[in-house]
């Protein structure tokens, strides 16, 4: 079974690499590593990149446990 796509439409990726997953939260590469680095935002998942449904959940707020102090 074939899967069609409309012309316009595009592929919206699952995973990003840093300087993509820094881009998507208005960050400079060195800014996010420095967030992954200190624990307020998650590292890599798998081959070096970023879970980007992961990403957005943070950012939203619907990943952050109340009862974990959190700091951006």
């Amino acid at each position: 079974m074939a899967i069609k796509m409309a012309r316009n439409s595009k592929i919206q990726p699952l995973f990003v690499r840093l300087e993509n997953a820094a881009k998507m939260l208005d960050m400079k590469p060195a800014e996010f590593r420095q967030l992954v680095e200190c624990g307020s935002l998650p590292g890599p998942v798998k081959h070096d990149r970023w879970d980007v449904e992961q990403l957005a959940s943070i950012m939203r707020g619907d990943a952050v446990k109340p009862h974990e102090k959190f700091e951006i």
